[in-house]
């Protein structure tokens, strides 16, 4: 609710009376009252705008603007049907009359709206029935037959031959450079957009990290910048132990290009496709291109397992050696005897029983954000200071989260404050991943790019994440959509 005198104005005043009354409210809109209180209609900035582009004058009465009949409700109507009502009439305000019709309140969208989030657990009816499985036959600890169907149900969706569940995407990453031996004095390629769960197990491993820059049609490691980084490597006489690539918010990297250098210089790739289940390159899944794959089931992944990952290939001796090492590197004994060092990173068989569930929905997960994606696209194609995140031809992204890019040659708004305008009227959108070299942890990291400028650099400072979850509902997110609009006008 507002203060309602401070928005209410008589129709016999000047418009230029009721532009400097909008300013100074900051509501953007006005009730236009008659002389006993009784309300008229409403006004807005756009209503003087609009008059004013079609030859009217500022000093004229309000009453120039005409009548129109304005949505309103009686007191004490409930905000559930408030909001029924601003969803059916695509309003964000409806002010409130009493029984003289007066009025006494305005209900705002922001104040009675759940707050947009960027992108929230969508769960259904078939994770509730995978965990009480679980439970009813006693099935809680990080074994059983959830675990064991999630593990091949993933192989088999991926396209994969071997699958190993983990507690976490970063605990994959991990054992993938075990797999690989990577240790103290080897160095490790890896994108430098991304989260830094990409590049924390290099450290776990004591390597040394060295960051490649992104290219512009996918956003995700340059091939170029590879190219340089793995020459460098090679004249210190040590070629990289291991190239992670990262397939960011859904779309694939350029995989051709980099597995040609990888295959050339025989270093192995590993896939970091935490963010790009249910996402194909060139048509093969992401993560079933490298020597090995990372999926991450984190919250608000496009599906989840609350915490989990997945870690994925086509080679069972190494599944196997991870599966090993991911339960305390246990060896064969009737004993607990242990020869090197393991970890606790099995999932639980809960957890992989709303993964079962979830996985069954993910087509729907993925076909419902791309739909958000193209209608954010779509319904902004005009606004030249949005530019949208790319696909390649013949990729299907999962389009796990929109992302667009604010271009500085058409708005001087900068990314952190159009975020912040977006949470004040109550909707999550965030920055893009702070590049890994740019990061403290890693001050002493090299860096290639492609030319003398950091694309990945540009893109943090003017790519924004927009709500995207795949449970928005299409009123929600043509209110996002306009919330853009009045941001960017």
């Amino acid at each position: 609710m507002n203060d309602i005198y401070a928005i209410s104005i008589n129709a016999e005043q000047s418009l230029n009376e009721a532009l400097k009354q909008l300013d100074a409210t900051g509501r953007g809109i006005l009730l236009i009252t008659q002389p006993d209180g009784r309300f008229l209609r409403t006004v807005t900035d756009g209503d003087v705008r609009r008059f004013l582009l079609n030859g009217g004058s500022l000093e004229e009465p309000i009453t120039a603007l005409g009548q129109r009949e304005s949505v309103w409700v009686p007191e004490h109507t409930s905000e559930v049907d408030v909001l029924t009502l601003m969803d059916e009439r695509e309003l964000d305000h409806i002010p409130v009359m009493d029984a003289d019709h007066k009025p006494v309140a305005l209900h705002l969208r922001k104040d009675i709206q759940p707050r947009i989030l960027l992108s929230v657990p969508h769960l259904g009816e078939l994770e509730r029935q995978y965990i009480h499985e679980a439970l009813d036959t006693n099935w809680v600890a990080p074994v059983g037959p959830n675990i064991d169907a999630f593990e091949a149900e993933v192989a088999e969706y991926v396209g994969c031959d071997h699958a190993l569940a983990v507690t976490s995407g970063t605990a994959a990453i991990h054992l993938a450079l075990r797999l690989l031996d990577v240790s103290h004095g080897d160095f490790v390629l890896c994108s430098s957009f991304t989260f830094v769960a990409s590049c924390n197990p290099i450290l776990y491993q004591g390597a040394t990290p060295v960051f490649v820059d992104s290219e512009t049609d996918t956003w995700n490691m340059c091939p170029i910048a590879l190219e340089r980084a793995i020459k460098a490597c090679k004249e210190r006489g040590a070629l990289p132990k291991a190239i992670i690539v990262v397939h960011l918010y859904g779309q694939s990297a350029r995989m051709g290009p980099i597995m040609e250098l990888a295959n050339a210089y025989d270093i192995p790739v590993v896939e970091d496709a935490a963010e790009s289940m249910g996402s194909y390159h060139q048509g093969k899944h992401t993560g079933t291109i490298g020597k090995m794959g990372v999926f991450s089931f984190n919250g608000n992944k496009i599906i989840t397992t609350s915490g989990g990952g997945m870690l994925v290939s086509d080679d069972k001796a190494l599944i196997d050696r991870a599966r090993f090492l991911a339960t305390q590197a246990k060896d064969d004994a009737p004993y607990y005897l242990h020869s090197e060092i393991g970890y606790n990173y099995r999932m639980s068989n809960i957890l992989a029983g709303i993964g079962r569930g979830q996985l069954k929905v993910l087509n729907q997960r993925a076909q419902r954000r791309r739909e958000l994606f193209d209608r954010y696209m779509s319904e902004l194609k005009d606004i030249k200071a949005l530019h949208w995140m790319p696909e390649l031809e013949g990729d299907y992204s999962n389009r796990w989260l929109t992302v667009c890019r604010l271009d500085p040659a058409h708005t001087d708004i900068k990314a952190q404050d159009f975020i912040q305008k977006l949470s004040d009227l109550g909707m999550e959108a965030r920055r893009a991943w702070k590049p890994m070299h740019s990061q403290p942890l890693f001050a002493d990291a090299e860096y290639f790019t492609a030319a003398n400028t950091s694309y990945c650099d540009d893109l943090f400072e003017q790519a924004i994440c927009l709500p995207s979850g795949s449970s928005m509902t299409d009123t929600m997110q043509m209110y996002v959509i306009r919330a853009i609009r009045s941001i960017l006008a």
